[in-house]
Formats: C-alpha cells, sequence, structure tokens
C-alpha cells in the first residue's frame, strides 16, 4: 500500500513533422496512475526542468496530496536542483541503476502508452500542436480509459450520475487534430 505515496517521472523525445526535437517531462503517481504533464521544451536545461518540478510541487500541494518518494532515472537534465525542489518537501529522491528502464516501470509503460495510441498516429507540427495533443490524450487517460490495475476504472473516477459526452471528447478532440493536420499538409503541398 506504498505506492498511493510514490511519484515517478521521465522524459522522453518527440519529433516533429519539420524534425524539431521536442522533449516532453512528465509526472505519473504510482499508486492512482494519474498523469501529469510537466512541460515540453525545445532546450530542456536545468534551470527549466527545476522550475517544472517547483510548478509540480505547487499543484500537490494545492490538491492536499502527499508523497514519499520520487523515482526517476539518471538523466543528466535532471539535475541536483530538480532533486533538491523535492527533498525540500520531505521528498526523497531515489535514482535508478544506471541503464535499467526496468527499474521505472510506470514510466515507461506509459510512454509506450502515449506513443502506440496517440503519437504514432499524428504529425506533430509544433511545440503548441504536441502540448495540445498531449494534454487531450492525458485528459482521456486519467479520466476516461480503463486501467487494469485500477480493476478497470481510470485514475479520476468521473461521478456516476454524469451522463457521457455525444461523441467521446477523445476522439472529438482526435479528429480535430487530424483534419487541422490535412489542411496543414494541403498548405504545405500547394
Amino acid at each position: 500500500h506504498y505506492k498511493e505515496q510514490l511519484l515517478c517521472c521521465d522524459f522522453f523525445v518527440v519529433e516533429s513533422l519539420f524534425l524539431k526535437t521536442y522533449y516532453v517531462l512528465f509526472f505519473l503517481e504510482i499508486g492512482t496512475r494519474r498523469v501529469h504533464l510537466a512541460g515540453v521544451t525545445v532546450h530542456p536545461d536545468g534551470h527549466w526542468v527545476a522550475q517544472q518540478a517547483r510548478q509540480y510541487i505547487w499543484a500537490i500541494e494545492e490538491r492536499e496530496e502527499s508523497f514519499c518518494s520520487l523515482i526517476h532515472d539518471n538523466d543528466r537534465k535532471l539535475t541536483k536542483a530538480f532533486d533538491a525542489v523535492f527533498q525540500s518537501k520531505q521528498i526523497s529522491v531515489i535514482h535508478t541503476p544506471l541503464e535499467a528502464p526496468n527499474a521505472n516501470p510506470f514510466a515507461e509503460r506509459w510512454v509506450r502508452s502515449v506513443r502506440q495510441e496517440m503519437l504514432d498516429l499524428v504529425l506533430v507540427l509544433n511545440e503548441a500542436h504536441l502540448r495540445r495533443i498531449l494534454q487531450t490524450y492525458i485528459d482521456h487517460y486519467n479520466t476516461r480509459r480503463p486501467h487494469q490495475s485500477l480493476h478497470p476504472r481510470s485514475p479520476i473516477q468521473r461521478p456516476r450520475n454524469l451522463a457521457p459526452l455525444n461523441g467521446d471528447s477523445f476522439w472529438a478532440a482526435f479528429l480535430t487534430i487530424i483534419i487541422e493536420l490535412q489542411a496543414t499538409i494541403r498548405f504545405l503541398h500547394n
């Protein structure tokens, strides 16, 4: 039952249609499987990463949640300043062993899910577009997508008396993105 008090985080890379590399930082609450998009950037330096950590700490303080440990790999982008933000709130930082992605399986599994279910199906145009499709996917993942480990429920439970939306909002947003993409491709071909 300690999983309710654990966090993990990681970076993953997304290439855009115009061959620009974007770095995505996310946090995942292991007990609930709730995902939080920390940020998207082209240049993830130590100051940017520490600021994303501070903003995440503020968000969990607003929700009055507490965590005891954060698990992350030994990526150089996750600096000592990043760790210090969590340690200042009495959250211990656990570094996974070198070259051991299986030591952070929840983060790695989420990256696989977001790639298979969204990013492999969409051509990313720019940072704003990537941020929008990731937030749409995360909203779907947190509120509507069933998780086997949660006895298939979603991390954020919707009230039972809430009627389902006409046309799932995830798919509506997905179709909007596809339509925007088709328009952009037509524009590029002209």
